[in-house]
């Protein structure tokens, strides 16, 4: 059986009459972040970035496919006090903090590669700092009723469990992609990205309504 927020999510799911005019200035300051570093040509933050954004879409369609394939609920859920709501727990507002997010936090990577922090790899450190993070952001979202965990091994006090499959490995991709020797290759990694996003999204969103 559907769980009041998967219920409440599904009503407003896509609905236009939701959107508001703050759509617009969120669109613009993402628009403006890409385009000052493309300006820059900071080839290595606009990547991580879409890297970032792209891990983050499989990681949405595969919590809705969750949610359809139980019938009960994904793995998270945003049900209402938003603008638009793109997937059961993907909003605008998330899309659009997920599609700068990377930058941000790319920005704040050692130059050297090789540098260890508490003797782990740099690159590693700060993707499980980041990761901390975004759960207690998340942990702070819950409280509110923003956003709603239903399983319990995916809610607190099991929250450990979301820093390596719901954040680690966006930060690690994004760090990955960011540090590799030539824009080919990043364009190349991130086309493979947002290559299955999209089929992802045609087939199960397009073809068989499931998202």
């Amino acid at each position: 059986m559907l769980t009041e927020a998967s219920q409440q999510a599904l009503a407003n799911l896509r609905d236009p009459s939701l959107l508001q005019w703050y759509v617009i200035p969120l669109l613009a300051i993402a628009i403006y972040i890409y385009a000052v570093e493309i300006e820059r040509e900071n080839w290595n933050l606009v990547f991580a970035g879409l890297a970032f954004w792209g891990m983050d879409w499989i990681n949405e369609i595969v919590n809705s496919l969750i949610l359809h394939v139980t019938q009960h609920s994904g793995l998270w859920t945003a049900p209402a006090k938003s603008a638009y709501l793109i997937l059961s727990g993907l909003n605008i507002e998330i899309c659009f903090m997920f599609a700068i997010a990377g930058i941000a936090l790319s920005k704040m990577l050692p130059k050297d590669k090789t540098l260890r922090i508490l003797g782990l790899p740099n690159r590693l450190f700060f993707g499980l700092v980041n990761s901390i993070f975004c759960v207690g952001v998340e942990v702070l979202l819950n409280l509110a009723d923003m956003l709603i965990w239903e399983y319990p091994f995916w809610s607190v006090p099991h929250v450990w469990l979301i820093v390596p499959f719901g954040y680690l490995h966006f930060n690690l991709v994004a760090f990955w992609v960011h540090d590799m020797p030539t824009v080919r290759q990043k364009i190349r990694t991130v086309g493979v990205i947002y290559g299955i996003v999209v089929a992802l999204a045609l087939v199960f969103g397009v073809g068989l309504g499931w998202i």
